[in-house]
């Protein structure tokens, strides 16, 4: 059984969510020893395409008409592009179109949680759809010392100084503007959000916030490697308070890193985030405000070791055991 993992413009989406599950999936076949290809050329036995743009349609067509059998992921739903970009909603006629068309070509559908899976349903294309998480290399985000180091270093961070993260593209719907503000809240403590989109793509509205941002707000784009690791496992908190998610990859990191997580109280969390057992919730920015003073000054050692035992579940090795599944069980149906 050989699969073929495909992501159109690879490039154009590695710093994106859908970049990192590039990786997880590749990772979760090769702790499993399920053979794979991201070249479409090559020969396969199971098409699994993460993307929905042009080449990707025309490449699912051409596998439902050699009889491949086909899984496209649900990374993406209506309810997650809105309030994205720039124009989101000039961009939705296309986008969501092109949702779809891939999805109602699919043998299968297979999305991160069992809120993307409902909103999936929801859409009546009457398709089979499973949820998996995208999963976590635990291995990766293991206390690291170096890491730490190059990431005070980089941004010369103070032994005693209160550091919070937040990760991902500057979206309204990831909630950057409340981030902003609720630092605007808490001058003595540097916040930090990692993450880059194109000027153009930016909506005008998160540019003004960006520019008027307070001097405790540093944003340094998308950075990888060591530096993102060290502020993952040195920050007091990451705080994430995205208003739509499929499954919310900053999290996984998070829970992953043994620090401290505040998000938004939203449907996707439902099942597997719990408030004040393996994370914090809050619903506006005066929760976030309060709990971010409580969370930095408190010790937080319970709910981080619920966090790790939550994240363990999705770790790639198990994750990668329920992809050989589905690929073998769907290969055993359509062969039949």
């Amino acid at each position: 059984m050989k699969v073929l993992l495909y992501f159109e413009n690879e490039n154009a989406i590695k710093k994106s969510g859908i970049g990192r599950a590039l990786r997880h999936q590749i990772k979760a076949c090769e702790e499993n020893g399920i053979e794979y290809t991201i070249n479409p050329k090559d020969n396969f036995d199971i098409a699994h395409i993460n993307t929905y743009f042009t080449k990707s349609y025309f490449l699912a067509k051409k596998c439902k008409k050699k009889g491949i059998p086909l899984i496209v992921h649900g990374h993406s739903t209506r309810e997650d592009f809105r309030d994205s970009f720039r124009l989101w909603k000039v961009m939705k006629i296309y986008f969501y179109p092109q949702l779809k068309k891939m999805y109602s070509l699919a043998d299968l559908i297979v999305t991160p949680t069992p809120y993307s899976e409902k909103l999936i349903l929801s859409y009546g294309y009457n398709k089979n759809v499973i949820n998996l998480s995208n999963g976590i290399d635990l291995n990766e985000y293991q206390h690291n010392e170096e890491s730490i180091k190059a990431f005070k270093e980089y941004f010369k961070i103070k032994d005693d100084e209160k550091v919070v993260i937040g990760v991902g593209l500057p979206f309204r719907r990831k909630g950057i503007q409340d981030f902003i503000e609720v630092a605007r809240k808490h001058p003595d403590v540097k916040f930090i959000w990692f993450g880059h989109l194109a000027k153009i793509l930016v909506q005008p509205y998160i540019l003004k916030c960006i520019k008027k941002r307070p001097k405790n707000v540093i944003m340094p784009g998308y950075i990888a490697g060591n530096i993102i690791k060290g502020a993952y496992q040195y920050a007091s908190l990451v705080f994430f308070p995205s208003y739509e998610e499929t499954e919310g990859i900053v999290a996984l990191e998070a829970l992953a890193s043994k620090t401290p997580l505040l998000v938004r109280d939203i449907g996707v969390y439902d099942g597997w985030l719990i408030n004040n057992k393996n994370c914090y919730m809050g619903k506006n920015n005066d929760d976030f405000s309060s709990l971010i003073d409580k969370i930095i000054n408190s010790d937080n050692s319970k709910i981080i070791e619920e966090g790790y035992k939550t994240v363990q579940e999705r770790d790639l090795k198990n994750i990668g055991k329920k992809l050989k599944d589905i690929y073998s069980n769907l290969l055993e149906e359509k062969t039949k």
